[in-house]
């Protein structure tokens, strides 16, 4: 699509490579006073800072310490990271455990962690010995003085369902603070956004057909101000006999998700909470997830799996009137 040359002159937009995925920053008219290439370089910055902060895949930060902890005992750790743990831990609470961020074990025995092993369905043994592991109960936070206590020291936190919306969370809060009121962020297809597009419109998002090796749209919405985050079992699966294994895990069941839920995507005011409860309900499944997002008037839309390549949309009452595609 070719843009009009008046809102291609309006758009500062950077790209680049964090926590393992893309970003893509989209600004309407930067203020006269700051300098394009300065706001790069601090952007690149502050996500480095969220990587040190949560990533698995990286053996030197926050998290990964903590991981490899093997104390029982109160742990010190930063107060952000406090935040993003207690975020979590009301979650799993909301949910009854379908979310759960102490899975890491499971996600790495199924082949799909920063430790992974390889690809492969693994026994029952193997799964239930993992699963002494899982349990967001056994994880206690305090804020003051900040600290994490595990009742097993082998516990393996995973915050990568809800890190990138953290990190787009992060950078809003920065824009922000900069004066900056237009903007469009986007982590791993996690989205962040306020005010106006180049066009003088609010931002419209593109929800996927969740139909693996397809990119087609299913809806397009609109949003002025707010959080997106789509939640599927579409994009990152291995096959094994001639079944498909989401890498989505159920940590009640130590299982990937087994129903006919193939996408959520969630309307929130943080992009950390509509991550995390993306994940959620995608766990959840179609009837308990719809449930929970009507209960907690959620914006939701849930996309449901029938026969052959068809699907249904089942919209909560919040979200319903957000379609203009």
């Amino acid at each position: 699509v070719s843009r009009p040359a008046s809102a291609q002159k309006r758009l500062t937009w950077y790209t680049g490579i964090t926590m393992g995925t893309r970003y893509s920053v989209k600004l309407t008219e930067l203020p006269p006073e700051i300098d394009p290439k300065s706001l790069e370089t601090e952007i690149a910055r502050l996500l480095e800072g969220v990587n040190s902060l949560l990533s698995t895949y990286q053996s030197d930060s926050e998290l990964s310490r903590v991981n490899r902890n093997s104390s029982t005992d109160w742990v010190e750790i930063s107060p952000e990271l406090v935040m993003v743990l207690e975020e979590a831990q009301k979650l799993s609470q909301l949910t009854e455990g379908g979310f759960d961020v102490t899975i890491g074990s499971l996600v790495n025995l199924w082949g799909f962690g920063a430790d992974a092993y390889d690809q492969k369905v693994p026994s029952a043994n193997q799964i239930q010995a993992v699963m002494e592991k899982v349990g967001y109960r056994q994880l206690h936070i305090r804020q003051s003085p900040p600290a994490l206590k595990k009742a097993r020291a082998d516990i393996y936190i995973d915050l990568s369902a809800i890190g990138e919306g953290y990190g787009i969370d992060r950078l809003a809060e920065f824009l922000e603070a900069k004066g900056i009121h237009d903007y469009f962020v986007d982590i791993g297809g996690e989205q962040r956004m306020k005010g106006q597009s180049p066009y003088h419109t609010p931002w419209r998002i593109g929800i996927e057909r969740p139909k693996p090796g397809e990119s087609s749209l299913q809806r397009i919405i609109e949003l002025e101000t707010g959080a997106v985050a789509t939640s599927g079992d579409y994009r990152t699966y291995f096959e094994q006999n001639g079944r498909r294994y989401s890498h989505i895990i159920d940590p009640r069941t130590g299982r990937p998700i087994d129903h006919t839920l193939a996408s959520v995507t969630v309307i929130g005011q943080t992009a950390m909470h509509a991550d995390a409860l993306a994940t959620a309900l995608m766990a959840l499944g179609p009837e308990k997830g719809l449930e929970l997002a009507e209960r907690e008037q959620l914006a939701a839309l849930l996309i449901v799996r029938r026969s052959g390549d068809r699907f249904v949309e089942k919209a909560t009452t919040a979200f319903a009137h957000r379609f203009i595609h």
